[in-house]
C-alpha cells in the first residue's frame, strides 16, 4: 500500500483525487459510517475556485457552466465591504456550495479514480520506520493494522495524527467571543428586494454577508441556495453554556446585538438545519507539516477562527502535495521536493492568519476599533487598497520561492487564466489541466520536441504573456521567459521533476 489518508472530509477527499490523477490508489479512512449531514462551510472563495475549475470540477461544485467569472460587486470583508467594480480585473472568485456537496462531488470523483474509501474506520495508532508506516485502525469489524508507505493526517482540527506524531500546534485561543449560528426563516416584509438584505429598525439594511457591527456584537444575514437563510451573531463575554442552542437562545443574542425583536421564525423543509454555538475561536498552525513519512493537511495542519477560510487553504493543500507524494512513490522525486510541502504552504497558512487575526480584531467591540474601522473604511475608496485586501483574500499575493534568481513575475504564483489557441483549436488552460501534470507552454514555437514528464503545449502568442512557461501540477509557474529561450528551463525541470531532458530548435 502506497498512501492512506486518515480523513474523509474535502481535503482527504481532494488529495485522494489528485493522487489517482498521478497513478496512485489511496486507502481513505474514514471515522464516519456516513458523510456528516451538519451544516459547515458554506463556499470556496480564491484561488481554490480556480483550482476546482482546473480538475474539471467546477460545473458540478456551481450547477452551472463555467469557467468561474471573478466577483465584480461589492464583497464582505470584517463586517464591511469592498467595492471590487473599482478594479480593472478582480482577483476574487467565489463559489457558494455547501461543504455537504462538496464531498458528495469529490467522492463521487475519488470512487470514479479507483480510490478505495473505508468509512466507519478509524486510524487509532501508528509507528514509523525508515521504510513506511504501521497504521492500527478501529473498524466495523474490529481493529487491524495497515502497513503504507506515507501517512497523510486530514483529520482535522483534533487530529490523531497529528497527536500521535507529538507535533505542537501553537497558536492563540480567543476566548471571550461566543457565535450563534441558525437558518431561520425571516418574513419577507422584512426582506429589502433591491439588495436582499434584511430591513432591521433603527440599523437600516443588513447588505447580506456584510451585517452589522454594534458595541454589543455583531449581526450578519447570508441568504444562499438550498436551505434557508443563516442568521448569525457574535458575543463577547458571554457566559459558557453546554446546554444545545434553542431559536430562543437565538433570538436573545440578536436583541442583546441590535437592540430589537426580529421574528426569526423555525426552518422548514428537508434538513439538517443549522443550530449551533461555537464558543471560543483559535487559529493555530502546526510546529511542522511533516513527521518522517507522515504528512499534515488542512485543519490537522492549521485551523482559524470562524470565517477564515481553512477550507479553501486545506484544499490547495491537497494539490501541492499530491504530486509531490506520487512522484515520490514513483521514484522520480528529485531531492527534498517533499519537504517543499511544509515550506510553501506554511507560507499560505501563515498570511491567512494575518487575514483571520486582522477580521477578529476589526469586529470586536470598542471606540478604538470603531476609529480604526472608519478610517479603513475611508482607505477601502481606493482602488490600490481594495486590490490589495482582495488579493489577501483571494491568496493570489502568495508566491513560492522556485529557486530562480531574478524570475519573471510570473513565476511562484498560481498560473492566470489563460484562453489559448493551439494547433488542435483554442483551450483554457484549465482544460490542459484536468490532467495533473506538468505543462510546458510554448508561445514561439522554438523549443521543438521534448522528452520527459511534461506535457508540450504549442500555442499562438498571447498579449501579456512570456514567450513560454512551465506549470507545475498544482498550476503554479516554475519558469517562465519573455524570450524565446530555454535559458533555465533544464535546471527547473531537474528541480521539480528530476529530468534535465530539453530539446531546443532555437536559441
Amino acid at each position: 500500500m502506497n498512501v492512506v489518508i486518515s480523513g474523509g472530509g474535502p481535503n482527504g477527499l481532494m488529495l485522494a483525487c489528485e493522487l489517482a490523477l498521478a497513478g496512485q490508489r489511496p486507502v481513505v479512512l474514514e471515522r464516519l459510517p456516513e458523510p456528516s449531514v451538519e451544516p459547515k462551510a458554506n463556499g470556496l472563495v480564491g484561488e481554490v475556485v480556480r483550482l476546482v475549475d482546473h480538475r474539471g470540477l467546477y460545473e458540478a461544485l456551481a450547477a452551472r457552466p463555467g469557467p468561474p467569472q471573478p466577483n465584480s460587486g461589492f464583497f464582505p470583508y470584517a463586517g464591511m465591504y469592498l467595492n471590487l467594480g473599482l478594479l480593472d480585473r478582480s482577483p476574487l472568485h467565489v463559489l457558494p456550495v455547501p461543504q455537504r456537496k462538496i464531498v458528495n462531488v469529490l467522492t463521487e470523483r475519488a470512487l470514479a479514480l479507483g480510490v478505495e474509501i473505508r468509512a466507519g474506520h478509524e486510524l487509532v495508532g501508528l509507528s514509523q520506520d525508515d521504510d513506511g508506516v504501521t497504521v492500527r485502525v478501529d473498524g466495523p469489524d474490529g481493529r487491524y493494522e495497515l502497513r503504507t508507505q506515507y501517512l497523510v493526517g486530514a483529520d482535522g482540527a483534533r487530529s490523531a495524527v497529528r497527536k500521535l506524531c507529538g507535533i505542537d500546534f501553537p497558536g492563540v485561543t480567543y476566548d471571550r467571543t461566543t457565535l450563534r449560528m441558525a437558518h431561520a426563516i425571516v418574513p419577507p416584509d422584512w426582506i429589502d428586494p433591491a439588495t436582499r438584505g434584511l430591513k432591521i429598525p433603527g440599523h437600516g439594511i443588513a447588505l447580506p454577508f456584510i451585517g452589522i457591527r454594534t458595541e454589543q456584537g455583531n449581526f450578519s444575514y447570508a441568504p444562499l441556495p438550498d436551505h434557508p437563510p443563516t442568521i448569525a451573531t457574535t458575543e463577547w463575554d458571554q457566559p459558557e453554556s453546554d446546554e444545545p442552542l434553542t431559536m430562543d437562545e437565538m433570538r436573545a443574542s440578536v436583541r442583546r446585538v441590535l437592540g430589537v425583536d426580529l421574528p426569526l421564525g423555525e426552518p422548514t423543509g428537508d434538513g439538517p438545519h443549522l443550530l449551533n454555538r461555537l464558543a471560543k475561536g483559535n487559529t493555530r498552525i502546526a510546529e511542522r507539516f511533516r513527521d518522517g513519512r507522515v504528512f499534515l493537511l488542512g485543519d490537522a495542519a492549521h485551523i482559524y477562527s470562524a470565517g477564515g477560510g481553512g477550507l479553501n487553504l486545506g484544499m490547495q493543500d491537497a494539490a501541492n502535495l499530491g504530486w509531490k507524494l506520487a512522484a515520490a512513490i514513483a521514484g522520480t522525486a528529485p531531492d527534498g521536493l517533499l519537504d517543499t510541502y511544509d515550506r510553501e504552504r506554511r507560507i499560505a497558512a501563515e498570511r491567512l492568519v494575518v487575514h483571520a487575526s486582522a477580521t477578529a480584531a476589526m469586529v470586536a467591540p470598542g471606540s478604538d476599533v470603531t476609529a480604526l474601522r472608519t478610517l479603513f473604511g475611508e482607505m477601502l475608496a481606493d482602488p490600490s487598497a481594495v486590490k490589495r485586501v482582495a488579493e489577501l483574500m483571494a491568496g493570489t499575493d502568495i508566491r513560492y520561492d522556485m529557486g530562480i534568481a531574478d524570475a519573471h513575475p510570473l513565476v511562484g504564483r498560481f498560473a492566470p487564466p489563460m484562453d489559448l489557441v493551439t494547433p488542435d483549436g483554442p483551450v483554457r488552460l484549465a482544460e490542459l489541466a484536468r490532467t495533473a501534470r506538468p505543462l510546458l507552454l510554448d508561445f514561439t514555437g522554438t523549443l521543438g520536441r521534448f522528452q520527459g514528464p511534461v506535457d508540450v503545449i504549442t500555442a499562438e502568442p498571447v498579449d501579456g504573456l512570456p514567450a513560454a512557461m512551465l506549470i507545475r501540477p498544482d498550476t503554479y509557474v516554475a519558469w517562465a521567459s519573455d524570450e524565446p529561450s530555454a535559458e533555465g528551463l533544464a535546471d527547473t525541470l531537474e528541480r521539480w521533476f528530476g529530468s534535465r531532458t530539453v530539446a531546443v530548435n532555437q536559441l
